[in-house]
Formats: C-alpha cells, structure tokens, sequence
C-alpha cells in the first residue's frame, strides 16, 4: 500500500518544481517586493474589488522598490507585478495543503511506519521553514534598498532544492526498496561514489546560480566561451576584503556558475562513459542516458540564457531545467545504490 504514498510524493515533488519555476519568473519580473505584508491565512484570498487593489498599492507605495524604482506606478501596472508574487505564495500554501492532508489520512489509515512518518515529518517542518525564509528574504529588500539580499535568496533557492531532493528521495525509496542480496563490486562502489559526487555538484552549481540571479550577474559578460574577451575576466578580485568577490562581484560569481558547468561538460560525460562499461539493469542505465541528456539540455538554455540578455522565457526554462537535472542526479544515485 506504499505506491498511493509515493504518488502523493511525487505530486508534492512536481509542485515544488513548479514553484521553482514560478519563482525564477518573480525574480526576473521584480515581483518579489510588490506584497509587503505577510500573511499566511488572510493573504490566501486574492484582490476582488477597486478598494482592494488600491489598499495593496497604497502599502506597496511606502516600500523602497516604489519610491526609487517604480515611483508612478499605475494600478494596471502594479498588478503585472502583484499577479507573479501572489502566484509564487499561492502554491507555497497550495503545496502545504497537499502535503498535510494526505500526511495526516495516511497516518490515521496507519498505513505510515514510525521510520517514513520521521522523514514526512522532517519534510514538513522543512516546508514551514522554507515559508519564513521567503518572508525572511522579501523583509531584506523592504528596509532601505530595493533589492533582496543574494545570501537569503540563495539559501531560499537552496532549501526548495532540498525539500525537492527530500520528497523525490523518498518517493523513489517507496516504489523501489532496496533489495539488493549480493554485495556491490568495487566498480560499482566507484560509480556510486561518481554519482554522489555529481549530485552534490549539481546543487552547488544551483547555489552559484542563486548568487548569479541575486546580483543579476547575468546581465554581464554575454559572450561564450570567452568572457568578453577572457577566460578569467581581469575584474575577478577587484573587491576587498578578497573574500567578496565571490558573492557580490558580477565577474566573479558568473565565473564560478560557469566554471561548475565547464567541470559537470566533462565529468557527466565520463560517468556516463563509465556507466556504459559496467552491467547496469535497463532502469538504471535509462537513468543515466537521462543525466546526460539533461547535462546538455541546460548547458544549452545556460548559453541561450546568456547570449540573449536573459530574456524572461529562457531563464525560467534554465532554472526549470536546474530541477530536472538534479532530479536525474539524484535517480541514478538511488538506482546505484541498489
């Protein structure tokens, strides 16, 4: 009786990733500052009426973005951008309600062990945490400047990866326990490991992004391979102390994002390559075939991305394919652990 609770899972899985999705285009959009309250119940009902747009503008009106960025603004034009931030917190409690409900059934059934109900349970308070530190961002960029703080963005990208990563992991751990009676050989051992290595490769790579996205550093040096002209930009530490380049200098965070992506361009390809020398069942090796496939999907929408001026559509089918790559990452490490 697990299948029904892997579904449920999965659902909350893809939810996520759409939310992801939904947030890459709050971000590109600069909704994130247009609702300035947070208010977890009475903000679930959207704006029906005149008085009702006019109220949320008003208190959007003593917000910094307004006064330095947006001053004049119409109502017309504020729901342009309430819309995308109202979606963004919609699925937040949307995903809430589909994971408690059917957590809470699954429970009275008792058709959930004391093991999985630890690890729903943990996901659930992640998926708490996760709300406050969306509020916690969105409170950066309320006070003087306009602008959410690239650390908190980051870490609220990263914990949706990780609550994506929870969900998925075990989804997978319900419809395909693991049975294996022999011991794993040392090449398989080596090909796990490979894997595990990736998988943590992808996520920093989607850390780096966050930073990329939160100094909008994709907005510089459009140009590949090179970076206008370079392979490292001559701008790299022109920050003191030393150590802030790396989080707040635009040619040195972009150069990290894609440096991780110049190693994942070789390394994906030789797991795979790897892969192809061991005997591996025909659900693992789709897994693989999949990773790589994935690897050049989001090379190529990171490139695009980039060569267009990060154009809306791209970006968000970039930082989709983030999840889609990682999601692959994480079925081969499942399947190799077998």
């Amino acid at each position: 009786m697990q299948k029904p609770i892997a579904v449920w899972l999965l659902i909350c899985a893809a939810l996520v990733f759409a939310m992801v999705v939904v947030g890459g285009v709050t971000r590109l959009t600069d909704s994130g500052l247009s609702i300035v309250e947070w208010q977890p119940i009475v903000g679930t009902m959207p704006p029906v009426t005149q008085g009702d747009w006019d109220e949320l503008l008003e208190k959007y009106r003593d917000s910094p973005q307004y006064q330095q960025v947006n001053k004049g603004m119409s109502v017309d034009e504020f729901k342009s951008i309430f819309w995308w931030e109202y979606l963004h917190r919609l699925f937040g409690r949307l995903i809430g309600v589909v994971f408690f409900i059917p957590f809470v059934y699954f429970l009275v059934k008792k058709q959930i062990d004391r093991p999985l109900g630890i690890k729903l349970t943990g996901i659930f308070i992640l998926g708490g945490l996760q709300g406050f530190m969306g509020w916690y961002m969105v409170m950066s960029g309320l006070v003087d400047d306009p602008h959410v703080s690239q650390y908190r963005l980051t870490a609220h990208l990263g914990l949706a990866f990780v609550i994506f990563a929870a969900l998925f992991w075990v989804a997978l751990d319900l419809l395909s326990p693991k049975t294996s009676v022999k011991p794993m050989t040392e090449q398989l051992l080596r090909l796990r490991r490979f894997s595990i290595g990736l998988t943590h490769l992808i996520f920093l790579m989607v850390l780096s992004g966050g930073f990329v996205a939160g100094i909008r550093a994709g907005l510089a040096y459009n140009t590949f391979p090179l970076m206008n002209g370079h392979f490292i930009p001559p701008e790299i530490f022109i920050l003191e102390p030393w150590y802030r380049n790396f989080f707040d200098n635009m040619a040195t965070v972009q150069f990290d994002h894609r440096l991780i992506a110049w190693i994942l361009a070789f390394t994906v390809p030789l797991f795979w390559y790897k892969a192809s020398k061991v005997e591996l069942p025909g659900t693992t090796r789709l897994a693989c075939h999949l990773l790589l496939l994935m690897l050049i999907i989001q090379i190529s929408l990171g490139i695009a991305t980039l060569l267009y001026v990060v154009p809306i559509p791209l970006a968000a089918a970039h930082q989709g394919g983030a999840v889609l790559l990682f999601a692959a990452a994480l079925w081969v490490s499942h399947r190799l652990r077998k």
